[in-house]
């Protein structure tokens, strides 16, 4: 009862997926039968160093890239075999993405970049307007909406981005290494802007880095190695810091090529 009671909650539910590349003569395995769940409002990292499989993992969450086998759940609806316009629909409607530089039209200003995928809805004007004011009154951003992005901090980019990928209300956000081009002060602006959106917006959120430091602000970490899950570890009541700690401490067994992980 309390299994099924969980599946009905989770957002996003993989199961023994599988990628492979190359052809017959010349196969590799990037995926290696993972299986994973995220539920309502949780916010999991999932780490691993270069070449350990999580970017593709995040490609085919993201429909960007196929499974060779297995199955992807979002919201309860099977995404691996979604094609043509229901597959458009889902990645606008059902997916947020915050991207490493941000990603943001540079002739366009801020509220026009919230508002374009809400257009490309045909949703209301009115509605448009409604919608980019509560979210952006929640995240700071009301003087920045007329100011083009560079016109704006990194911060400020940071917050119109993520105003950005929740403005639909998407079921799942994802997060592709969203500090990889950031100073350690406007990183820590962005994940504190992440947990914003998740503890107090409930945003659920599937974040992929490399990055120990990064990974501490998430409430679950998922390790990957050479395709495979490795490792897992909760944060519970854990403060961030000794949460860290406990990250670095599977990094250390992990071992491989990660690269500035504090």
């Amino acid at each position: 009862m309390e299994n099924e009671r969980k599946d009905t909650m989770s957002i996003l539910k993989i199961i023994d997926i599988e990628k492979y590349y190359g052809n017959k003569g010349n196969l590799t395995k990037a995926l290696d039968r993972i299986s994973f769940s995220v539920e309502k409002s949780e916010f999991v990292a999932i780490m691993g160093a270069s070449g350990s499989g999580k970017t593709t993992l995040l490609n085919v969450i993201s429909t960007i890239d196929k499974v060779t086998s297995g199955h992807i759940f979002v919201g309860g609806q099977e995404i691996t075999s979604l094609k043509g316009n229901a597959l458009n629909r889902f990645r606008r409607e059902e997916l947020g993405f915050i991207f490493q530089d941000f990603n943001l039209l540079d002739t366009m200003t801020g509220y026009e970049n919230i508002a374009l995928s809400l257009s490309i809805q045909n949703v209301p004007a009115k509605q448009i307007d409604k919608k980019i004011k509560s979210l952006s009154k929640k995240l700071g951003i009301e003087d920045v909406l007329e100011k083009y992005p560079y016109q704006m901090s990194g911060g400020q980019k940071q917050r119109v981005a993520s105003a950005r990928a929740m403005i639909t209300n998407p079921k799942l956000i994802l997060a592709d290494e969203p500090t990889g081009a950031l100073d350690s002060k406007s990183s820590q602006m962005l994940l504190e802007n992440f947990n914003y959106l998740n503890k107090e917006l409930k945003a659920t959120i599937l974040m992929v880095t490399h990055d120990a430091f990064t990974a501490s602000y998430a409430s679950r970490v998922i390790f990957i190695k050479d395709g495979k899950i490795f490792n897992e570890i909760l944060r519970g009541d854990l403060e961030r810091k000794e949460f860290f700690n406990k990250i670095i401490d599977v990094v250390t067994v992990l071992g491989g090529s990660f690269h500035d992980v504090v």
